[in-house]
């Protein structure tokens, strides 16, 4: 009657995180689904959560203060978005967020690695440190930095059992196994040393930094909005955790590392598949961005209800726009992935803004920017003597440079076009999204959640979670 239950061997952890085997026929299977209650129990009493389910960081603050708290009101869990949202601001949001949330809501921040202003996350770092932000999101890292290290390690100390105790956790959201063994070994000793010879740690923290990870716990991002590296979670994640599982053993730890989920999940039956998979938890980001609490423009929200799955496209990224890489956004009703793709073929042919043909060169200045290069220059030049001066001398040595912060102006302003939700402008919109959306849409058609003004993301987080379970029953036989 369970069907193929009954015939396997179920591998799970003890209290200690070490693999046990067991026969299906000689255990209650209610145990292996949590009653309900997908994903590790040890996660959510970690965080405090009732659901091992967490809404990822928007950037451009679309993941906003409100979406936060209305997250941890309801016994989930959400991160802030603060790529791109001034330092002054976050920090509004992060005390926003302290005064609306009861003692034991669970609440964290996004926390963006910045290659190419390393003085930022360090800034961000301080501030967080400043306002004991309990859990961060580390996002867009190839490589562990200093002011992560930092964050993980201060206050570091023994309890009175003689643990080590950590105050500030990290959970790492990464789509590459080299990024994720970084992660899962403990802080570089060189770089530990560094921080103390600064002062931003002590001879105390530091020596402990070898007895623990840099992550607590690691979301393996498959293939989501925004940036992408397009990789595919049925591959992803079971090497992911075979690495998580070879470290951990390796190093010792005391305490588990949980792996989890991100990209494409909009709908139950995706939560249940990654769950199948053996995510300890999910993560999700697109569907979150089409709800009351996210902070993107009512109009994009018109336009997101409407996509379907095969609604998206590739477009490059204008924060690493001359390197390639490349963010999921919207592609219907838009021209901007046509638009951006097109900026970056110019961007690879020619050495110089000079360069490029008159007939190419009114086509962008006419329809896509919708004023000349040099008034682009002026305002890109009017930024960066404020924000970064060094850039801008760069530039002005270089024309291959110049020409690619006249390119990037286009991707901040499509961004801007979007958030403010000028109609007059759509086909420029940039918005990130994942082909989850689509699919949520179709699960919700004929519902009152069709209308995004019914959507409010906690409500959404606990109905894929619970018809995730209803799912797993009806596939195990067991009734959950």
């Amino acid at each position: 009657s369970h069907g193929w239950w009954e015939f396997c061997d179920v591998i799970c952890s003890d209290s200690t995180g070490r693999p046990v085997k067991y026969h299906t026929q000689e255990v209650n299977m209610t145990k292996f689904l949590h009653n309900g209650k997908q994903g590790a129990p040890s996660f959510r009493d970690r965080y405090g959560i009732e659901y091992a389910y967490l809404s990822g960081a928007m950037y451009k603050g679309i993941a906003t203060k409100e979406l936060v708290v209305a997250m941890g009101k309801s016994g989930l869990m959400g991160f802030l978005g603060t790529g791109g949202v001034p330092l002054d601001k976050v920090e509004e949001s992060i005390v926003y967020i302290k005064k609306h949330l009861a003692p034991g809501h669970a609440y964290g921040m996004n926390l963006l690695n910045n290659l190419a202003h390393p003085e930022l996350e360090k800034e961000m770092v301080e501030l967080y440190l400043k306002h004991q932000v309990p859990v961060v999101e580390a996002s867009a890292y190839i490589s562990v930095s200093q002011p992560l290290i930092r964050y993980r390690l201060s206050g570091i100390h023994r309890n009175e059992r003689g643990e080590v105790f950590t105050p500030n956790r990290v959970i790492a959201k990464l789509s590459r196994p080299e990024v994720a063994e970084a992660f899962l070994r403990p802080a570089n000793q060189r770089e530990v040393h560094k921080l103390v010879e600064k002062g931003e740690l002590t001879h105390e923290e530091a020596a402990l930094a070898p007895s623990i990870p840099v992550a607590d716990d690691i979301c393996v991002e498959a293939d989501s909005g925004g940036h992408t590296d397009r990789g595919r979670l049925i591959a992803l994640l079971p090497g992911i955790t075979a690495l998580r599982d070879r470290l951990v053993k390796e190093h010792g730890y005391k305490n588990r590392v949980h792996v989890g989920a991100a990209g494409g999940i909009g709908t139950p039956t995706a939560a249940a598949a990654c769950f199948v998979l053996g995510a300890e938890f999910i993560t999700t980001g697109s569907i979150n961005q089409c709800t009351v609490e996210s902070g993107i423009s009512e109009t994009v929200k018109d336009m997101l209800q409407q996509m379907d799955v095969q609604d998206t496209d590739y477009a490059p990224a204008g924060d690493m726009f001359e390197i390639g890489a490349r963010v999921q956004v919207l592609k219907k009703g838009v021209l901007f992935p046509s638009r951006a793709n097109k900026l970056y073929e110019l961007y690879s042919r020619f050495k110089s803004i000079d360069d490029i043909d008159t007939k190419t060169r009114r086509q962008i200045e006419d329809k896509y920017f919708k004023r000349s290069f040099e008034d682009v220059w002026l305002e890109t030049c009017r930024y960066y003597e404020k924000s970064a001066p060094a850039v801008l001398e760069k530039a002005r040595r270089s024309p291959k440079v110049k020409m690619s912060l006249i390119f990037r102006w286009y991707f901040v302003h499509s961004s801007r076009l979007a958030m403010e939700g000028d109609s007059g402008q759509k086909v420029d919109f940039q918005v990130h999204c994942g082909p989850a959306l689509g699919a949520f849409n179709q699960w919700v058609k004929g519902t009152p959640l069709e209308n995004w003004r019914n959507r409010h993301v906690a409500d959404i987080g606990r109905r894929i979670m619970d018809a995730a379970a209803e799912l797993l029953s009806t596939a195990t036989g067991v009734e959950l």
